[in-house]
């Protein structure tokens, strides 16, 4: 019963009913940016027709109904036979199928459908991020298939296809489109896969096998098709594992239970045992790494993404709340420390943004140039981005103050879900031995992304010395492993900044430079210098006028 004391007055409305897509301008710059003329009108109508469902109270409820609704595992039907399914709520299926009906998982045979998709895929993972794994790994199969040409003939059609047929267990032939998982991961070996020890025995029919073993870690069960990776004969080889296969029997893929996580709860992430599983080859025996290699780096692209999409919800809804919570005689927004705050993380969520369109357009581009620069710039940005993501999305909530730390708000599922991406397609060591992988072998990775960072040449002072000091260390690598992580940041800081200095809005540029490459910049958010223009940054990250 309402009482008269029960009268709600100060509360910020709900951030629903808005165009997620539009109302992210460093997302709109990004793709008119890195798009051909000719493809920005339709690209922007599809973006936005996406970002008002994104915003709709309908979407929104749906990632809590898919979050509060994980899946279940039935290992067993009422007979007794095993059939190891993964139900999910119709929430789950609502996202992930208004997802690939969106293209999300189809950009390799679109004119910029790189960019195109990376906005998509940023835009719509704001509703709930767990169904971005098998929309990443989806995505993600298609260069790894293409090692072997009548696979990838087999197959591609129906990973990039538009349609959504969910998780019923039929032949892939059978099916329009078809979703992939993946299973590298076991218990002995973690990221080093070399100490798989799932064996893989020739079968009679050529390029087919039998699988023995277990998966630590097998990303999105319910898919139709598995990439993993196995010791053939020759050594460390990829697979293809179906799950149903061609005479419509079930292909032995034995779920033992699904994982218990900290945040990701929508998505089913679970141990799987192969015994007799078949498997067709993907490229040649005991090049298994480089054939997944593609698959990865890929799947990291989207950790990146992942990571902005949900530092961009985090700082919308702390921009948001501020905009209409008032305190000590005024609104939040206009508290000169609140603004500080919020400044400092507009700037964090627009730096990994533009670094990832950045990305996904040197995906579109192709050249060897580009080829070269992903090389290095993508484990550069997975390390740092995704490591910027807990930090922002704590800050985002404790803006909100106590209601943020209410489930109702949203903000504790953002945080949960922020660790992940640092952690899934190898954590931050793994990247920062990645960079210096390639520093080692591949010094046209290096040169390539110096091209890039110098494109911004002159333009602030405190990005040239920052430049300096990081040519200065880069001469000396001896005993650069147990420095990689700092190393590595920087080269993350000064390419984030090249790329705001040439696009982003003055006041944003000179906020990054000034705190990230200038010094002038504590541990905590909050720290901008004051002569800084922190309203014109704070007011770009509005998502609502």
């Amino acid at each position: 019963m309402a009482t008269s004391t029960h009268t709600v007055t100060n509360q910020a409305p709900p951030l629903v009913g808005y165009d997620v897509y539009t109302a992210d301008r460093a997302l709109t710059e990004a793709v008119e940016r890195h798009l051909p003329e000719e493809l920005r009108d339709e690209a922007r109508r599809e973006l936005s027709s996406l970002g008002t469902t994104a915003g709709s109270a309908q979407a929104q409820q749906w990632g809590v109904l898919a979050n509060e609704n994980p899946p279940r595992l039935r290992t067993h039907d009422r007979y007794g036979n095993r059939i190891d399914e993964v139900e999910f709520h119709p929430a789950w299926h609502r996202l992930l199928g208004h997802a690939v009906t969106n293209g999300l998982t189809g950009a390799w045979n679109r004119p910029g459908g790189h960019v195109r998709r990376a906005a998509g895929f940023l835009v719509w993972t704001q509703t709930e991020a767990g169904h971005g794994c098998p929309l990443s790994m989806t995505h993600a199969a298609v260069p790894a298939l293409r090692t072997d040409p009548e696979l990838a003939a087999e197959w591609e059609p129906r990973l990039t296809s538009r349609v959504y047929e969910g998780e019923d267990p039929l032949p892939p032939a059978g099916k329009s489109g078809v979703l992939f998982g993946m299973g590298m991961t076991e218990k002995q070996g973690g990221s080093d896969v070399r100490a798989n020890t799932t064996a893989a025995v020739p079968l009679a029919e050529a390029g087919t096998y039998a699988l023995t073993g277990h998966k630590w870690f097998c990303s999105a069960p319910m898919s139709d098709g598995f990439l993993v990776l196995a010791q053939a004969p020759g050594g460390l080889t990829c697979f293809l594992v179906p799950r149903v296969l061609a005479d419509g029997g079930r292909n032995v893929f034995r779920i033992q239970r699904l994982k218990d996580k900290l945040g990701n709860r929508s998505n089913a992430s679970a141990e799987v045992e192969f015994d007799g599983t078949w498997a067709r080859r993907v490229g040649e025996e005991g090049r298994g790494v480089r054939t997944i290699i593609g698959m990865v780096a890929a799947t990291r692209l989207d950790c990146v993404l992942g990571s902005a999409a949900l530092m961009r919800q985090a700082v919308a809804q702390a921009v948001h709340h501020s905009a209409y919570r008032s305190a000590f005689g005024g609104v939040l927004i206009e508290k000169p420390l609140m603004r500080n705050v919020l400044a400092d993380l507009a700037l964090e969520s627009e730096a990994a943004t533009t670094l990832a369109l950045r990305l996904a357009a040197a995906y579109d581009d192709g050249s060897e140039r580009e080829r070269a620069f992903l090389r290095i710039a993508v484990p550069v940005a997975k390390y740092w981005v995704t490591k910027r993501c807990t930090p922002v999305a704590a800050e985002a909530l404790e803006c909100l103050g106590g209601n943020g730390y209410v489930e109702e708000s949203g903000m504790p599922r953002l945080l949960r879900e922020a660790p992940l991406n640092s952690i899934w397609e190898g954590s931050g060591n793994v990247q920062a031995l990645d960079v210096l992988r390639a520093l080692g072998r591949e010094p046209g990775a290096m040169d390539a992304f110096l091209r890039e960072v110098g494109a911004a040449r002159g333009a602030d002072h405190r990005l040239d010395g920052a430049v300096k000091d990081l040519l200065t260390e880069l001469a000396d690598l001896e005993g650069v492993e147990a420095r990689a992580r700092r190393l590595v940041e920087r080269m993350a800081l000064v390419l984030q900044g090249s790329l705001l200095v040439r696009w982003a809005p003055p006041a944003v540029a000179d906020a990054f430079c000034a705190s990230r490459l200038g010094g002038d910049w504590g541990a905590a958010f909050g720290t901008l210098p004051g002569t800084l223009d922190l309203g014109s940054v704070v007011e770009r990250a509005r998502p609502v006028d």
